[in-house]
C-alpha cells in the first residue's frame, strides 16, 4: 500500500511575483547598452552627445582613447581650447558652419584634425577622427550631435609619408616636378583671376658636372642640399619653391612683376655666389643661372610656363659667369623652330620614301691625276625630278637621333654600290653620334661583316673632333672597321686638336684635310704654312694625306709641290649621281641599300615618326653644300 501524501499549502516556500513588463524591458535597455559601450571600447572609439543649445558635451570611454578626462571637455568651448591652432576644419565648423539643413534624418560628417589632450600648451598632441551626425530643430539648423572619436595617429603618419613621398623630392626635402606643376598651375589662375602677375624662375647649378668628376656624387648631392637650404632661405613668405630636376629648382614667386622678378633673380645668383659651400670634400664654390618669365602673359599653361624657363635659361648659360635672362618672345626662334620642323619632316619623309641617294666625287692621285676612289655624298629627292644636298638637314638629324638611321642607310647604299660595280672604290662619311654610340657602332660593323668582299673597297670617314670626343669608343670601332678590312680616314684634319699621341692610337690610314684650309691657297700665306705642315705631319706617321676642296690649278701646284698624296675638289669634277663605272652598265635604277633584316622593322618606326611631323611642311629650303654627316650638331 503507497504511504498517504499530503502538502500543507500554508508552510511552501513564498515565491517573488514576477516583475512588470516594463521593469523587464529596462533591464534589457541596460543590458543591451551595456553591450554597445563594451563593444565601442574594443575598438577604441569613445561616443559623445553634444547638446548644442546649452553647449554640454557627454563622453563615453573618453580618457582611454583621448588621454583626458571628461570633465575638462565637458562642453563645446572647453574641447575647443585643445584643437591645434594649425587644424583645416574643426568639429564646430562642420556642424555650424554648414549650409546643409536637417530634413528628418540627420547630417552626417566625417573629419580629422589635431589635439592637445593636457591643452595647446602642452607636449602630448593625438590626431582624431571624428564620425557623428547632427539633427537639427524645427528650422532644419543644428540642436544636437552624436558621434564618434578614434585615434588614428598611425594611418595619419603613414598617409603624410605617402604625401611626402609622391609629392616631395627625398633628397632635398623640396616639392618634385610634379607637385611643382600642380602649383603652377593653381599660382597662374589666382594670378588671372585677380589680374596680379606672377613669375616663375628655373634656377640651374652651373658647375655641377665639374663638381661630379672631381668630388663624386656624393659631394654633389651635399652641394644640392646646401644650395636648396640657401634658396629656401631667401624666397619670400608663401612662394614656393621646388627641386625641378637633377641639379635645377623651380620657383614661382606670388605677386612678382618684370622688375620684381629681376631682383628676386639676383638675390638668388648672390645666395651662391656669396660664400663657398663646406661639403665632406672641402671648401666648394657653386654658380646659378636662371631663366624666368611673367605670368600669365608670356604663358597659356603650366607645361609651356615650364618649357619657356627653359629657353630663357639656356639664353643665361651662354653668358660668361653667372647671370639671368627674362623670356620675351622672339620671332626670329619661332622660324628657327619651324624650319627645324620642317627639316625633321623631310628627314622622315626621305628615310618613310627611300629618297636618299648617293652622288659621287672623284678623288685623284696628284702626282698622275688618275681617279682612285670617289666620295659617295648624300642627296636627297626632292620633288619628281629633283636632287639636293642633305647637309641642312643633319643637324637636326643629330638632334633626333636620325642620324643613326641615316647612317646605316648610307652605308647600305655605298655596300650596293661597291657589289654592283667591282671597279669603283669609295669612300663614305658616317657620323660622329654613330661611331662612338656602343650600341650602335657594332651595327655598322655587322653590315659590313656580312659584306667582306667589299670592305677592301671602302674608307668610313670620321670628324676629327668627333674622334677626340670619346677616343676609347672611337678606337674600339676603328680597330673593328680596321680587322674588316676598311680604310679609315680622318675628315676635317686640322679643324680640332689631334695631339701626336691621339694620332698615333688611332689606327686611322687616311688624313683629309679640312676645306676651308685648302681653298685659295695662293691667295694666303697662312694656310699655305699650316697645309704643309699637315702634310709633313700625315708623311711623318705613313698616312695617306687628301687635301678638299681643291677649285683651282694653282692651288693644285701648290699642293703636288708639297707631296699631298690625293686631291679632291670641284677642279676635278663635281659629285655626280650617275656613277661613273662601267657606262655601259644598266643604270635604269640607282642603287638601292643592301637587304637587311631589319629593315622592315626600322620602316614601322619611321612611319611612327613621320606621322608625329605630319603638320610640319615638306618642302625646306634646298642647300648647296655637299652632305657631310660627322659634323657634329648644333648646341
Amino acid at each position: 500500500q503507497p504511504k498517504a501524501f499530503s502538502f500543507n499549502f500554508d508552510q511552501a516556500p513564498q515565491v517573488p511575483a514576477p516583475p512588470p513588463v516594463e521593469a523587464l524591458a529596462r533591464l534589457h535597455a541596460l543590458d543591451e547598452l551595456g553591450r554597445m559601450r563594451r563593444a565601442v571600447e574594443a575598438v577604441g572609439q569613445a561616443t559623445y552627445h553634444w547638446m548644442i543649445e546649452n553647449d554640454e558635451i557627454h563622453w563615453s570611454n573618453a580618457e582611454p582613447v583621448l588621454g583626458c578626462v571628461p570633465e575638462r571637455m565637458a562642453s563645446g568651448r572647453q574641447y575647443a581650447t585643445m584643437l591645434d591652432a594649425e587644424n583645416f576644419t574643426s568639429r564646430y565648423d562642420a556642424v555650424m558652419r554648414t549650409q546643409e539643413i536637417d530634413e528628418g534624418n540627420g547630417v552626417p560628417f566625417e573629419i580629422e584634425y589635431l589635439i592637445h589632450p593636457d591643452g595647446r600648451g602642452g607636449d602630448r598632441a593625438v590626431w582624431i577622427e571624428d564620425h557623428g551626425r547632427w539633427y537639427g530643430g524645427e528650422d532644419g539648423r543644428p540642436i544636437e550631435v552624436f558621434g564618434t572619436v578614434r585615434r588614428i595617429d598611425g594611418r595619419h603618419s603613414r598617409e603624410q609619408q605617402l604625401s611626402v613621398t609622391s609629392n616631395c623630392d627625398p633628397l632635398t626635402g623640396l616639392m618634385n616636378r610634379g607637385r611643382l606643376g600642380e602649383a603652377l598651375e593653381e599660382a597662374m589662375l589666382v594670378a588671372a583671376r585677380d589680374g596680379a602677375p606672377c613669375g616663375f624662375a628655373v634656377v640651374n647649378i652651373n658647375n655641377m658636372q665639374v663638381i661630379n668628376e672631381a668630388y663624386g656624387f656624393e659631394v654633389a648631392d651635399e652641394v644640392i642640399v646646401a644650395i636648396a637650404q640657401r634658396l629656401r632661405t631667401v624666397v619670400r613668405g608663401g612662394d614656393a619653391i621646388a627641386r625641378y630636376s637633377g641639379s635645377r629648382f623651380g620657383i614661382i614667386l606670388n605677386n612678382c612683376g618684370e622688375d620684381a622678378l629681376h631682383f628676386a633673380a639676383n638675390r638668388f645668383i648672390a645666395a651662391a655666389r656669396d660664400s663657398v659651400i663646406e661639403t665632406s670634400r672641402g671648401p666648394v664654390w657653386a654658380l646659378l643661372s636662371i631663366g624666368a618669365l611673367v605670368l600669365p602673359q608670356h604663358a597659356a599653361d603650366a607645361n609651356q610656363a615650364m618649357a619657356r624657363a627653359e629657353d630663357a635659361l639656356s639664353e643665361a648659360r651662354r653668358l660668361p659667369s653667372d647671370g639671368y635672362a627674362l623670356y620675351q618672345p622672339s620671332a626670329e626662334r619661332n622660324a628657327e623652330r619651324a624650319l627645324n620642323a620642317n627639316r625633321a619632316a623631310e628627314i622622315v619623309r626621305c628615310l618613310r620614301e627611300d629618297a636618299f641617294r648617293l652622288a659621287f666625287q672623284p678623288v685623284i692621285d696628284a702626282t698622275t691625276g688618275v681617279t682612285v676612289m670617289h666620295e659617295a655624298l648624300l642627296r636627297m629627292a626632292e620633288g619628281p625630278d629633283g636632287m639636293t644636298a642633305a647637309a641642312a638637314l643633319i643637324p637636326i638629324a643629330e638632334k633626333l637621333g636620325l642620324i643613326r638611321l641615316i647612317d646605316r642607310a648610307v652605308i647600305q647604299m655605298s655596300i650596293a654600290t661597291l657589289d654592283r660595280f667591282p671597279e669603283a672604290r669609295l669612300s663614305v662619311n658616317v657620323s660622329g653620334t654613330t661611331a662612338a654610340d656602343p650600341r650602335w657602332s657594332p651595327q655598322i660593323t655587322e653590315i659590313l661583316a656580312s659584306n667582306r668582299t667589299v670592305t677592301e673597297r671602302l674608307t668610313i670617314e670620321i670628324t676629327e673632333t668627333v674622334a677626340l670626343g670619346d677616343l676609347s669608343e672611337t678606337t674600339r670601332f676603328v680597330t673593328a672597321l680596321r680587322d674588316l678590312g676598311c680604310g679609315v680616314a680622318i675628315d676635317d684634319f686640322g679643324a680640332g686638336f689631334t695631339s701626336f699621341r691621339n694620332l698615333r692610337a688611332l689606327p686611322v690610314t687616311m688624313l683629309k684635310f679640312d676645306g676651308p684650309f685648302c681653298r685659295g691657297l695662293a691667295a694666303n700665306s697662312d694656310n699655305q704654312y699650316f697645309v704643309r705642315s699637315l702634310i709633313d705631319l700625315a708623311k711623318r706617321f705613313d698616312l695617306t694625306s687628301v687635301a678638299e676642296w681643291v677649285e683651282s690649278e694653282e692651288d693644285a701646284a701648290l699642293l703636288r709641290s708639297w707631296g699631298a698624296d690625293y686631291l679632291q675638289g670641284n677642279l676635278f669634277g663635281a659629285a655626280r649621281l650617275d656613277p661613273p663605272w662601267n657606262r655601259q652598265a644598266d643604270r635604269s635604277a640607282p642603287p638601292e641599300p643592301a637587304g637587311n633584316p631589319e629593315l622592315s622593322n626600322l620602316r614601322k618606326a619611321i612611319e611612327a615618326l613621320d606621322r608625329s611631323f605630319k603638320r610640319a611642311a615638306a618642302s625646306p629650303a634646298a642647300a648647296d653644300q655637299d652632305y657631310k654627316p660627322a659634323l657634329p650638331a648644333t648646341p
